[in-house]
């Protein structure tokens, strides 16, 4: 490689990406949100991806032989990186998802908590935090 930004001595073997020809358009939440599924990354163990936003937020998504790790160390790098992690209840399906809030984004989050019927059940970064009273 030409480049020394892209050295890594995995880059020998393709990138295991392999992106939809047209993303598949679904509809969730009770507000009717839009997604769309762009592709898929295949890791191998040890593998990891990572994730950034403009504001220089970063997200590491790790493979493992045993599974994943999910998250970088919810009060560690995702703090330093301006991130806060969430476990959230649906009120109505109680189902449970863990959630990546950014840092300024709090009053868009709690707007999406609404809409959705969703509790912060506990601030995964601050366990003694909660939104509920």
């Amino acid at each position: 490689m030409d480049h020394s930004r892209l050295y890594c001595s995995r880059l020998e073997l393709e990138l295991n990406f392999l992106p939809n020809a047209h993303a598949r358009e679904f509809i969730v939440g009770s507000s009717a949100i839009s997604l769309y599924d762009c592709g898929e990354m295949f890791l191998a163990p040890n593998e990891q991806i990572t994730f950034k936003r403009q504001s220089g937020a970063e997200y590491d998504f790790v493979a493992k032989d045993w599974g994943f790790y999910a998250t970088p160390s919810i009060n560690g790098r995702l703090s330093k990186f301006g991130l806060r992690t969430a476990l959230v209840l649906n009120t109505n399906t109680k189902l449970r998802f863990i959630l990546i809030v950014e840092n300024g984004f709090e009053e868009s989050f709690a707007s999406y908590l609404k809409t959705e019927s969703l509790v912060v059940e506990m601030w995964l970064d601050n366990i003694s935090e909660t939104l509920l009273p």
